[in-house]
Order: structure tokens, then sequence, then C-alpha cells
């Protein structure tokens, strides 16, 4: 079978139970599989419509049951994936890339983030004013291999700068224990996430952001699958994918935000301690999972292909990768966008 033929589909528990109803036959209880969802980081907020889901029992409509298992970065949830110790997982684009060069087939499904996820931070009261300036300097990231690495090598190629040569990375963690490395001194600019500039907003330090505006256009992280996966179970992607979409329509009402929060907060206890924040940090995150307006149209998930090619063309360029794939279109898939999107 060709790599990028598309997925078979498949008659859901969901139709199966309408047809039923509609001939006033008795609808037995649908039978729960359960999957496991890997995520890089344990925050329910960055995952919020996934937790919405869960919350509200759209899951668990679509006859499904999530573990959902935080692991250390992208790479990590790849190898769950791969391991079979996860069905589906929220790698970012650079190592899905990554992956399929080294022969996993791994295909893209949802675009959870159309708007960047990163941006390149500096103290607000430092000189920087764009990423040339950082030379000599050193960069702090969340993990050595997460998404964000890849995201800054390609902005620093892109003003002439080599890792090793012209500035380091140092993996210093996220929010609390960035901050620390900022107020220590240990890095002069750091690659933070949505959730991660909100905590160091909070925690008082006055940030900028130097990101060129070609790279906050970057999509981040998203849910994918096996393609072996998909193919032998097109059913449970369907209604991973169809419940996914609730939960985002969910917590984009304003009207919900409180039962949000609390679904957050059942994600991950120590979120919801502090509600302002958590409110504040939830909007950020939902601003960057709308798709812009070039795409709303295309429903939640969609995946511009021109921006796999943008991703693609900044990897080979940061040496991320040795040259294109062979065929790039494998790696993401729209297949599923119309029946999760349909009201």
């Amino acid at each position: 079978m060709k790599t990028n033929q598309r997925f078979t589909r498949r008659t859901t528990l969901g139709a199966m139970a309408a047809s039923a109803l509609a001939l006033g036959l008795a609808v037995p209880a649908a039978a729960q599989t359960s999957i496991t969802v890997a995520v890089p980081n344990p925050s329910a907020i960055t995952w919020a419509p996934m937790w919405a889901a869960i919350g509200e029992g759209y899951f668990g409509e679509e006859g499904l049951s999530l573990e959902v298992q935080a692991v250390d970065g992208s790479s990590s949830v790849l190898q769950a994936m791969s391991a079979g110790q996860a069905q589906i997982g929220a790698p970012g684009p650079g190592p899905v890339l990554n992956a399929r060069a080294r022969g996993l087939d791994v295909v893209f499904i949802y675009n959870l983030y159309p708007k960047s996820v990163f941006g390149l931070l500096v103290k607000a009261e430092s000189d920087y004013t764009d990423p040339a300036g950082l030379k000599g300097e050193t960069i702090g990231v969340g993990t050595a291999d997460g998404a964000e690495v890849s995201f800054a090598r390609a902005i620093l190629s892109d003003v002439n700068m080599k890792e090793g040569t012209d500035y380091e990375f140092l993996p210093v963690g996220d929010g609390g224990t960035a901050a620390v490395a900022f107020m220590r001194g240990d890095v002069d600019a750091y690659v933070g996430a949505v959730s991660d500039a909100a905590i160091l907003a909070n925690r008082g330090m006055e940030l900028n952001e130097i990101t060129p505006d070609d790279y906050l256009a970057f999509f981040g992280n998203g849910y994918a699958v096996l393609r072996d996966y998909a193919e032998a179970n097109p059913e449970v992607v369907e209604g991973f994918g169809r419940a996914l979409v609730r939960g985002m329509r969910f917590v984009s009402d304003p009207a919900n935000e409180d039962t949000a929060l609390d679904h957050m907060a059942a994600g991950n206890p120590s979120e919801g301690e502090d509600r302002a924040f958590a409110s504040a940090l939830l909007a950020a995150a939902v601003e960057r999972m709308t798709p812009t307006d070039a795409y709303i149209e295309k429903g939640y998930g969609f995946q511009p292909p021109e921006h796999w090619q943008a991703w693609e063309e900044s990897l080979v360029a940061a040496g991320d990768l040795e040259a294109p794939l062979e065929d790039l279109k494998a790696a993401y898939s729209n297949d599923w966008i119309d029946t999760w999107n349909a009201e």
C-alpha cells in the first residue's frame, strides 16, 4: 500500500446507532475502546479541547475511553507511538518530519495550533531587538529535542547563525524553572510556548518577543497517528477528531469558561490553583488554536499544504533535515476534516 493512500472509511458506531433509532430498534450500549494519548507536557490547558471533550463526555459518546500520558517532549511522544504504548500522540511538526525521514510512518491528522505556539523571548530591559543580536549568547529551551528547538534553529539559521558556533541551546525546563534561569542570567533568551510566556509574565518578568513575522505563522503541535493504526482503526480516528472539534467549540465559547476551567483543573490540578492565571492562559491558548481568517472556513484541524512546505524548507535550511522528504504529502492528512467539522 502506498504511503500517501487515503485512509479507508468505515461505518461508525454513531451512524449505526442513528440508523437503529430511525428503525425503532433497541440500541445497545456502545463498547468503549481504550486508547492512550501521549502529550509532550503535563499541562491540561495546552490541550484544552481534549480535556473539555473528556469532561463533557464527548469521547464517551464516540465509544472511546482516553488515558492521557504526559511524556518529555515530542521525541518521547513519537517513541511511545512507535513502541505501541500510545495510539495517538501530540508531537510538533519538526519532530514528525524527522521521524518520517528515519522511516517512521507517522501521519499528522489534526493541526491543534494553526498559529505558532512558540516565541523567541528576551527580557524587556535587554538590548536584544532581533535574532541576529543573540550571536554568541545562550538560548534557553524546554528540552533538548523538543519542537521549540527546531523552531529556534530555523530562525537563527535565517540570520546565518549556527548552533555551537554562534550560539548555544541550554535546556532549562519550562515555566518556573525557565524563570529561574532567566533571573540567574543562565540564558539570554528563551524559546517559549504560549504557556511558558504566560507563566514567566505571571512571575513578574517583563518580556519582549523578537520572533520574525514569517515565523509567527508556523503552526505548532497537533495530533498524529501511525498510518497502520489509522488504517486498521478508522472509527477510532474519526471519533477522536469529532470529539476534539466539539471540545474546541466548547472552549471557544466564553459562556463555558468556568466549566472549561473545571475540566482543565481535573486534568492538571495545579493549573487550577490560580484561577485568574488559568483563565488568561486558556484565552491565550484558544486564540492560538483558532485558525486564521484565511483558513477558518476549512474547519478546526485543517493543515495548509504550503505551511508544511515552509516547515520542511526551514528544517532543511537549518540542517535538521538532510534533504526534503520523498513525499511530503504523506506526512499529513486532511482526509478527516470535513467529517470532524460537520455540524
